[in-house]
């Protein structure tokens, strides 16, 4: 192990940090339709719950709609009850073997709260960036204590670490301004 490898192991994690973060974020419902808002409902397909996007198709029918058309056409009425069951706030209505999902128009109080939640999504984020810049500086100094690489090789190192950590949380901030504007934007 050297410091190269320590800084290309934290960078990856930080950069899969990241990733979660823009997945986690692409959940939140702003006003306008997406089938990410779904990602997260599971339906009861023969006793295993399944994720929605394995039992339907999910589509666009409009801005604020999402249509989903289930494979087995038996299965309407679980991907219905299952959607309802979520706490998206949701209310679908099946029209003959498609599943019309209307997105309400957010309130400026269920905004706030998007917000808030957009907000702790993000707050998680740079937790777990720091955590893995911690684990990283752990890792220099067991090397300099097993005498694999010198303090001021260590020293170098954690400033590149550092570096890593200030331009994920700088990105992180970037995409909570992003997500915030688009949920408080009416």
């Amino acid at each position: 192990m050297s410091v190269a490898d320590v800084k290309k192991s934290a960078q990856e994690r930080m950069v899969k940090s990241l990733e979660t973060l823009r997945g986690d974020l692409a959940k939140v419902r702003t006003g306008r339709a997406h089938a990410g808002i779904l990602d997260s409902v599971m339906v009861d397909y023969y006793g295993n719950p399944t994720p929605i996007n394995q039992v339907a198709n999910l589509t666009l029918v409009d801005a604020r709609t999402i249509g989903v058309q289930p494979f087995e056409k038996k299965m309407a009425a679980a991907i219905e009850k299952a959607i309802r069951d979520s706490d998206l706030g949701l209310n679908p209505s099946a029209q003959g073997d498609m599943i019309r999902v209307p997105t309400p128009v957010l309130t400026e109080e269920r905004r706030k709260e998007m917000v808030k939640l957009v907000k702790s999504e993000g707050e998680d984020a740079k937790v777990a960036v720091r955590n893995i810049r911690r684990d990283a500086n752990e890792g220099l100094k067991k090397l300099v204590k097993d005498k694999a690489i010198s303090e001021d090789d260590e020293r170098r190192g954690t400033d590149d670490i550092q570096k890593l950590t200030d331009k994920a949380i700088a990105d992180i901030d970037k995409m909570l301004a992003e997500k915030e504007k688009e949920v408080l934007t009416v």
